[in-house]
């Protein structure tokens, strides 16, 4: 995809979404220049990072951070600033997509073969330490307390995935484990983007806790959904089988709910079978069941909520108003 392109897409999609309107120009060159960053002098590098980042992603993170820039009363004096770190973000959030596919073996991504299924684990390895390098040559110019706040989130990343594999295919593991893995692996980036963006804007110390208790809540609220929709599917929607996360014995939202209520459930879960055929078919009808749904569906809303309030304290603008779709988008993708 050219730089031309980058911006066309961009345009497009912040022209037909009520969400990227106000911060068009700033999407169209994050685009452009989070597209120059993937390159390498090693072909292999770029053509796998072009791989990923081309092939789709809503560039969640990028919209969040700059409308969060943007609310908080940022003006164009730092608006590359706000721009760099909506991108080193996002190099970020696609370093982990390629690690976790190699961790778990995932051989869809977005729809199409994974980069670890396409191109093996060492060369995916490789490329995701290259993205992470590519957000810290960004990040580096920055002020020493907005360079913690990154870091900080690569630090629980690592945490969370390294508490996610240990609480695998583990029947015993409760709502409290499963918070804290979301709040390192999802949650933590969110925080981040909210925090640095509302420091750069020049916002106050309050509103800078405001904005990343934002971004907490928003990231829980959006992997709680993900999580219902791993096992509701439809596959071409969610971009994979549906029932991944399952089959990899990840403790979800709706497993570790239905262990709690479901002693069926905890049998088929606990006693070492192996998931496929009848007993996945089993689970995945179990984990279905509508009040089980309901229930994941509220708890996710509650963050969606305390989101919503945090966010009203801002002054209102149009910055708001797109913050406040985005953050209901979360409870409301299709269940």
């Amino acid at each position: 995809m050219s730089e031309s392109q980058a911006a066309v897409r961009w345009g497009a999609v912040a022209e037909s979404s009520s969400i990227g309107a106000p911060i068009r120009a700033e999407l169209c060159a994050a685009e452009e220049k989070l597209l120059r960053l993937l390159d390498s002098n090693e072909a292999l590098i770029g053509e796998i990072c072009h791989y990923l980042v081309d092939g789709g992603g809503k560039r969640l993170r990028p919209l969040f951070i700059l409308l969060i820039y943007r609310a908080c009363g940022g003006n164009d004096a730092k608006i590359e600033d706000a721009i760099d770190a909506a991108i080193a973000l996002e190099l970020i959030h696609s370093a982990t997509l390629l690690h976790d596919d190699i961790i778990d073996g995932g051989m869809l991504r977005r729809g199409k073969p994974s980069a670890y299924a396409r191109y093996g684990s060492a060369a995916s390895l490789v490329a995701g330490d290259y993205l992470f390098c590519r957000a810290f040559e960004l990040c580096g110019r920055f002020e020493e307390r907005l360079v913690h706040t990154a870091a900080r989130a690569c630090v629980q990343l690592t945490e969370g995935e390294v508490m996610e594999g240990r609480t695998r295919n583990r029947a015993t593991a409760n709502l409290d484990d499963y918070i804290a893995i979301i709040t390192r692996k999802t949650a933590s980036l969110f925080a981040a983007g909210g925090k640095v963006a509302a420091d750069l804007a020049g916002a106050g110390t309050e509103t800078i806790g405001d904005m990343e208790r934002l971004g907490h809540a928003v990231g829980l609220a959006f992997q709680m959904v993900d999580d219902l929709l791993d096992i509701l599917g439809p596959e071409e929607k969610i971009g994979k089988p549906v029932g991944s996360d399952l089959r990899l014995g990840i403790m979800s939202l709706p497993v570790v709910l239905g262990l709690r209520s479901n002693p069926e459930l905890r049998t088929l879960l606990g006693n070492g079978n192996c998931l496929e055929g009848q007993i996945f078919d089993r689970v995945l009808r179990l984990l279905r069941e509508p009040q089980l749904i309901a229930l994941g569906r509220a708890m996710a809303a509650q963050h969606v909520a305390a989101a919503r309030e945090l966010l009203m304290r801002l002054p209102p603008s149009v910055y708001r108003d797109s913050l406040a779709i985005l953050i209901d988008e979360q409870i409301n993708r299709d269940l």
